[in-house]
């Protein structure tokens, strides 16, 4: 009969050995466009609102409502500025990893054999610089768990077909 064993492991990986590659400079620009557009739409919601309750409920307070609102605008594009340089991503030979985050640091690992399909999208100011997102699925679960956003159609592309090689191989 087989005794049950289960030994301590003495030395992690390290994990800052990993060379994270990062994603393209491109896509500051396309990230800084979907969001103007979105506040564009949000702009124009958000002045009927003021317009249509706040004016006449606080006239008073309108000022202040619409300077928070564009202090708000502000902090966003500033945080999409200052956190485009953390987001990155690495393929090593059994998994990919992606790191992003401001005041959150996260980084996501999934091991190719996790990985059930991976899908390439092309979002409208994406397809303009020729950039594209890979998003990685595992079982067990309807949304991505792994998405690279920025990176050239070309990698992307490059990427599914390694990491499909992978998986089939």
């Amino acid at each position: 009969m087989i005794q049950f064993q289960n030994n301590e492991i003495i030395n992690l990986p390290d994990i800052t050995e990993i060379i994270f590659k990062k994603v393209e400079k491109k896509y500051l620009k396309v990230l800084l466009l979907n969001t103007f557009c979105y506040f564009i739409i949000a702009s124009l919601l958000f002045f009927l609102f003021t317009e249509k309750v706040i004016t006449k409920k606080m006239p008073e307070y309108t000022g202040v409502f619409y300077f928070v609102f564009i202090l708000f605008i502000i902090s966003v594009f500033i945080l999409l500025i200052i956190g485009f340089p953390k987001r990155k991503f690495a393929i090593r030979d059994k998994d990919i990893s992606y790191k992003s985050g401001v005041f959150i640091e996260k980084m996501v690992t999934v091991p190719f054999s996790r990985i059930q399909h991976i899908e390439i999208e092309e979002g409208i100011f994406s397809r303009l610089f020729k950039l594209a997102t890979i998003s990685v699925f595992t079982a067990g679960d309807s949304s991505d768990d792994l998405e690279i956003k920025g990176i050239t159609k070309e990698k992307a592309l490059q990427i599914k077909e390694f990491i499909s090689q992978k998986i089939n191989g």
